[in-house]
């Protein structure tokens, strides 16, 4: 891989008639880097979907190609992408409906406003995946049918399914109204009784570990009773008499959903596994008196999972944060919190509750500067890269917690050029610091010169533009990789530096052509070696 290039192909700054130059000479790494630029022509973004298909794919799903730049005969995958997006022909799906790839015919099965004729084709498709792609996504008169397939694993699809009618989904849980399915994926592969072991030997078998079949399909059976389970439109009354099923994982997705009736919910907060009581604490449909319960939860886990819950009252999460680490996070419930819960919060008693309302960034500017000047250091590191903050109290943060607040500091939008230079010099160095600084769009050359010395921001340092040019011109020949991609890609790189290169004169602007064939000239081996440190730009 040639990083150098790698880099340029991404580099904004890169004119387009060096785009064209680096099209032309570009291996699959550096075509990756080029689809990805924000403003490719419609030509060059024909050119790039041409030699590679899976660049096709993503810039059909960006919208850089039209059905009129694509062939589906020579480049169904970035047919069926449009087709996906719906922006392909009808055409093209009743020719990929008989492709003989069957992967093309399962993606194909995925598509959205496919033609009834073209959706009646796949339900009789002589691959199972393709049918059950397309009882996944299809709609509810397709999905009903679907509901009776022979094959379990078309089953388990249909109840996964959001668009497959309740009834259909009850039924598909009780089996009232359906004949038993014949077959499943695994007695397609093995005579049962059969369980696939972990430690398969097989190198082509891509049947799930613990896949099992007794003649009754019993791991594709479970799989559908758990898509159901997680389907919201599956009727409450067909899933409450799951509250005490021996399976763990069903028990679980019936503790996430809404609706239930508060002895079932209850009956989930004895669950004697926590992940079962884990899901029912962030659920945001539990009443209240059972929030309170579970605050209480022998499990840490549980707990915190509670603090989560969008509806936990503020005073359950403050007695949660008093014997629970929960950590610097916004919860949703902090989040949602009015004007005057703002206010209460800003002065409760416990410093994890002011911490936890310092991750906002969007508090009123007096609330902001209380918990600025707070006499707790988490609060204060919670609250230092909170836009709006003076320079005045951001150093004052400095001098009082030193090294806790450091990166917060450097991290805020507002913070001094000078005063992130004078974070770099801070004695013990605090790395976080300078991963922040490197990325901060105010840091300065020298700020961006120290940050060169830590080895993980040193791939940020080296993109900034605001480092010098003869800087990054040294950096792409660094011995770090990442670091050398990353100098190529930043927009100070002098063009004089990005012309060489690519082994072309300097072209001005004015006369610069857009013929991706343009001057094939090779590329040298190790072009960085020919780099004019000295260059300016």
């Amino acid at each position: 891989m040639n990083h150098v290039l790698c880099g340029l192909a991404a580099n904004p700054a890169l004119p387009s008639e060096l785009v064209d130059r680096l099209i032309a000479v570009a291996d699959d790494d550096v075509d990756h880097e080029l689809a990805g630029r924000a403003d490719l022509s419609r030509a060059q973004a024909v050119a790039l979907a041409a030699r590679d298909e899976g660049i096709g794919v993503r810039l059909a799903y960006e919208g850089r190609l039209t059905a009129a730049d694509v062939d589906p005969t020579a480049q169904p995958l970035a047919a069926l992408a449009l087709l996906d997006e719906g922006a392909g022909r009808p055409e093209w799906a009743r020719l990929l409906m008989v492709d003989p790839v069957v992967t093309h015919r399962e993606k194909l099965a995925a598509c959205p406003g496919l033609p009834p004729d073209v959706v009646e084709t796949l339900t009789s498709d002589s691959d199972v995946q393709v049918v059950a792609e397309l009882a996944f996504w299809c709609a509810p008169d397709v999905a009903a049918r679907l509901a009776g397939h022979p094959h379990a694993e078309v089953r388990r699809a249909v109840a996964a399914n959001e668009a497959t009618p309740p009834d259909v989904l009850a039924a598909l849980i009780s089996g009232d109204g359906l004949t038993p399915a014949r077959r499943c994926l695994v007695c397609d592969r093995e005579k049962p009784p059969f369980t696939h072991s972990p430690d398969c030997p097989k190198p082509d078998c891509d049947l799930p570990p613990g896949a099992s079949c007794d003649g009754s399909h019993e791991s594709t059976v479970h799989n559908t009773l758990l898509a159901a389970l997680e389907n919201r439109a599956t009727p409450t009354e067909a899933v409450v008499g799951f509250v005490d099923h021996p399976s763990m994982l069903l028990r679980q997705a019936l503790a996430s959903r809404a609706g239930l009736p508060s002895e079932a919910y209850a009956r989930l907060a004895e669950d004697p596994t926590p992940w079962v009581r884990g899901k029912l604490a962030e659920n945001p449909a539990i009443h209240d008196a059972l929030i309170r319960t579970l605050a209480d939860d022998r499990a840490p886990d549980v707990r915190r999972d509670l603090a989560h819950n969008p509806r936990v009252p503020l005073d359950v999460l403050t007695r949660l944060a008093a014997h629970t680490r929960i950590g610097p996070t916004l919860l949703p419930r902090i989040a949602s919190a009015s004007a005057s819960e703002v206010t209460e919060l800003a002065h409760s008693p416990e410093p994890a509750m002011r911490m936890f309302l310092a991750q906002r960034r969007d508090l009123p500017a007096g609330i902001r500067d209380l918990l600025a000047d707070d006499p707790d250091a988490k609060v204060v590191r919670s609250i230092a890269a909170h836009p709006g903050l003076s320079e005045a109290r951001l150093r004052a943060m400095v001098e009082r917690y030193g090294a806790q607040v450091l990166a917060g500091v450097a991290a805020n939008p507002d913070a001094a050029p000078a005063l992130l230079e004078q974070v770099t010099r801070h004695t013990p160095p605090v790395r976080k610091t300078f991963r922040e600084v490197a990325r901060h769009p105010r840091a300065t050359p020298p700020a961006l010169l120290a940050c060169l010395t830590d080895d993980r921001a040193r791939p940020l340092a080296a993109a900034h533009p605001a480092l010098p040019p003869t800087t990054v011109a040294e950096l792409l020949t660094d011995p770090d990789w990442v670091v050398v991609e990353a100098a190529a890609a930043n927009p100070s790189l002098p063009r004089t530096v990005m012309t060489k290169l690519l082994g072309t004169p300097v072209v001005p602007p004015s006369k610069a052509g857009t013929d991706v064939h343009r001057g094939n000239q090779p590329v040298p081996d190790n072009p960085c070696h020919q780099c004019p440190h000295s260059l300016e730009q």
